[in-house]
């Protein structure tokens, strides 16, 4: 029982390092949301903090509204690659353990 015991908790220490190794991996890396087929383009980090944002000199002075769509679905298109990029690094980290489904790790 002392065994059992003792290697649960190495188990969950050496998922806690992981967790917080692929957290800090994560956080590093970049992604380049696009709409307007690379016409606007936002390079956002693990974090979703906004780094850089490029606009096609041929969409300046065009219909505004269609710009800001533009923009906003380039965001958007780099939100949704960073949480499928944590997704998947989160499936390597947990790969093997039971953990419920629906359950959200804390990142």
């Amino acid at each position: 029982m002392k065994n059992a015991l003792g290697n649960i908790m190495q188990q969950a220490q050496k998922m806690q390092e992981d967790l917080k190794k692929a957290q800090e991996e994560l956080n590093s890396m970049q992604v380049m949301g696009e709409s307007g087929g690379g016409l606007v383009t936002i390079l956002m980090t693990g974090k979703r903090e906004a780094r850089k944002v490029t606009i096609d000199p041929s969409l300046i002075g065009e219909d505004k509204d269609m710009l800001e769509d533009l923009v906003a679905a380039a965001i958007n298109d780099a939100v949704n690659k960073v949480a499928k990029m944590k997704k998947e690094k989160m499936a390597d980290v947990t790969a093997g353990l039971p953990i419920p489904p629906g359950f959200q790790l804390p990142f």
